[in-house]
């Protein structure tokens, strides 16, 4: 038998979950990596660009891994403690980071960057991109996919018919065309992942807050225990995230 149901939910409920750092679930949760690499591709436009802008930037852990910057470098974030975290990791480094409400418009003049990176933007507002970004410029990002985790998601609220179809590769990829930008690649994967205790669940709903909107140990607790006796009974709770890299070019002028 594992660890007791109250001594996992005490647990996962104490920790802090700011930043975008998965760290605590390490042997308690697993999920596949996109075949890509979307850390290393970033850093590497980073290198040979002069101007960039990543959104939505989290706790900026992905954006610190970067060995270097361009001589402009530029992030935002909404989250007040996700912003104090970035400012707190990113600052030291000379990047700049910018409270922004995820709304339109982006606090930049047009033609601003050449290079825009995003992981996992919860919101995405190609004109903005397209705005933001100068000609012959480049958006690179790694988007959540369709219907990602869905298996967790149901579990709590039962069938999402209409939700598995947002964030669709073609529906996004519609969207950024509309906007001026030309698709350079769009990849799709979905990915494994294993929760292999209830309290990596109840850390994961906790820090992704839109997988159940309004989540809460109280809300869920007889949910929890159901589950929380399923893995005690058949082994990790199996789902699967769903990935997408984009990468789009603003044309260049005539």
């Amino acid at each position: 038998m594992g660890r007791d149901f109250d001594e996992l939910v005490a647990e996962a409920e104490s920790v802090s979950v700011e930043g975008w750092d998965f760290s605590w679930l390490d042997g308690r949760a697993s999920e596949e990596r996109p075949s890509w690499g979307y850390q290393k591709q970033q850093a590497r436009r980073l290198v040979r660009a002069r101007a960039a802008l990543d959104i939505q930037t989290g706790g900026g852990e992905v954006l610190a891994e970067a060995p270097t910057y361009p001589p402009t470098m530029v992030a935002t974030e909404s989250w007040p403690p996700n912003l104090v975290k970035a400012t707190r990791l990113l600052h030291p480094r000379g990047v700049v980071v910018v409270a922004d409400p995820d709304e339109p418009p982006l606090p930049f003049a047009n033609d601003a960057f050449d290079l825009v990176t995003s992981r996992h933007p919860a919101t995405i507002w190609w004109a903005e991109i397209a705005r933001v970004l100068e000609p012959g410029g480049t958006y690179f990002a790694q988007h959540v996919g369709p219907a990602s985790v869905f298996e967790l998601v149901e579990y709590f609220l039962g069938p999402q018919p209409q939700a598995r179809g947002e964030r669709h590769p073609d529906a996004e990829t519609g969207a950024a065309r509309a906007a001026g930008l030309e698709i350079v690649r769009c990849e799709p994967e979905r990915l494994r992942m294993e929760f292999h205790d209830i309290g990596a669940v109840i850390y994961f709903l906790r820090k992704v807050i839109w997988m159940v909107p309004g989540f809460t140990v109280d809300a869920y607790r007889d949910r929890l225990r159901d589950l929380h006796q399923r893995i005690e009974r058949e082994g990790p709770f199996i789902a699967y995230s769903a990935r997408t890299l984009v990468e789009a070019r603003k044309p260049a002028r005539p």
